[in-house]
């Protein structure tokens, strides 16, 4: 308890990891709470059903999955303030018409705005990495994941609560344009996305075949391996326990007739992520992100033997404790195997493999419900992110043995070299 005090601590000195926390926390509030907004406007105000709703999220989450590698490279390229300026232009264009649009303008608009999405996901986290020494580097992550939960735990709910006071077109409108003072904020913060003296120093990625390659520059081919796409799998698997289970929790909910229920047992899986995320950021060592996501699918599963909304949120605290530490191992692992200068388009490679496995785990989860009711969601995606876990873990163990091996050869043969010379 000491030594993990002692690393929050030493990482919450930074003045820039606090500001940068401050920065996400307060960017991703409107991002949270656009999305049930979104859905309640399509639903009440355009009097369209929840599958229509899903179509304008389906459009929007794509966007964003394709611009995530591509706003990343320009991250990279072009530095933060000429990537997020033309997105608040667009944003403000967009989300200032888009509510009071007929269904088919606003799907087309949603579409283009998250084409266009500023990267704040993505710029957060560098900020958040270059901020500390690479020994933090997993403390502040987590720090970051425990400001992704709070965000998530205001921002629908206050979407929400207006939702039901003020007009929903209104409502959209002021959120979405909090979105773009966001991005403003962000311009005019301009924080810091790379350490800079590891950047003079070379800042060079070795790869397993001791390939070496150095700043200003490196080739998508350096880093755009197997090792830096398992990990992206690892995440999207992630997410697809996510996302399958939240749908889970609500099906299950609306069968014990508890709808009213839903908000809080969210919340109270949400702070289990963030109780989880605080332990992980202290502890001393790393663990693998497949370890961990075959810890998130075992405590996901025994939600589906929940008699009632007590045993179903705690049991829902249970696996919200391993959410944050899994998603923070796949974000620190993917900043150790990618370069500086190419991190920007890293992230947004990892958000749109996250994106997708969100994308994947709802729908996923939703026909296991229909077919078997709600408990089945809990299931399947803990199946699915067992497996991947498994197989992950395994592929690996074997590709570090094959290292270890390979390291053996080497270091026999240069000896037999020195002692026949």
């Amino acid at each position: 308890m000491q030594l993990a005090n002692a690393r929050y601590r030493r990482v919450l000195a930074s003045a820039a990891l606090r500001r940068a926390l401050v920065l996400g926390f307060l960017v991703r509030i409107p991002i949270f709470g656009g999305g049930v907004v979104l859905t309640l406007h399509v639903v009440s105000h355009l009097g369209r059903t929840y599958g229509a709703a899903g179509l304008v999220s389906a459009a929007a989450t794509i966007a964003i999955a394709i611009s995530g590698p591509w706003r990343g490279r320009l991250l990279d390229r072009r530095g933060l303030r000429r990537v997020v300026l033309p997105s608040i232009v667009v944003a403000a264009v967009c989300w200032s018409i888009a509510p009071f649009m007929s269904y088919w303008w606003l799907l087309a608009l949603a579409a283009l705005a998250g084409l266009f999405v500023i990267p704040s996901f993505s710029i957060i986290r560098q900020a958040v990495i270059a901020a500390v020494h690479e020994d933090d580097r997993r403390t502040a992550i987590s720090l970051d994941s425990v400001a992704v939960e709070l965000s998530f735990m205001v921002g629908p709910a206050a979407g929400v609560w207006a939702a039901t006071v003020w007009p929903t077109q209104w409502v959209l409108f002021v959120i979405e344009m909090l979105g773009v003072l966001a991005g403003v904020l962000l311009w005019f913060a301009d924080p810091v996305m790379r350490d800079e003296a590891a950047e003079r120093a070379g800042d060079a990625l070795v790869d397993d075949e001791g390939v070496g390659a150095a700043a200003p520059r490196v080739a998508r081919s350096v880093w755009f391996r197997a090792r830096f796409i398992v990990i992206c799998l690892a995440a999207a698997a992630t997410t697809l326990v996510l996302g399958g289970t939240d749908i889970a929790i609500v099906a299950g909910l609306r069968e014990f007739d508890a709808q009213s229920s839903i908000g809080w047992v969210l919340a109270v899986w949400g702070f289990g992520s963030l109780v989880g995320g605080l332990v992980y950021g202290g502890v001393q060592k790393s663990i693998s992100a497949f370890w961990l996501l075959g810890g998130l699918a075992v405590v996901s599963a025994p939600m589906a033997l929940a008699t009632g909304v007590p045993t179903l949120a705690l049991l829902s605290f249970v696996a919200g404790l391993f959410c944050a530490p899994t998603i923070t191992a796949t974000v620190d692992q993917v900043s150790r195997v990618v370069p500086a200068v190419a991190r920007g388009e890293a992230m947004g490679w990892h958000g749109s493999f996250m994106t997708g496995g969100m994308a994947l785990g709802a729908p996923l989860a939703g026909v296991a419900i229909d077919r078997q009711g709600w408990q089945a969601g809990f299931l399947v995606v803990a199946a699915v992110g067992l497996v991947v876990a498994l197989v992950g873990a395994a592929a690996t163990s074997t590709r570090a043995r094959n290292r270890r091996a390979r390291g053996g050869v080497d270091d026999l043969t240069k000896a037999v070299t020195r002692l026949s010379t």
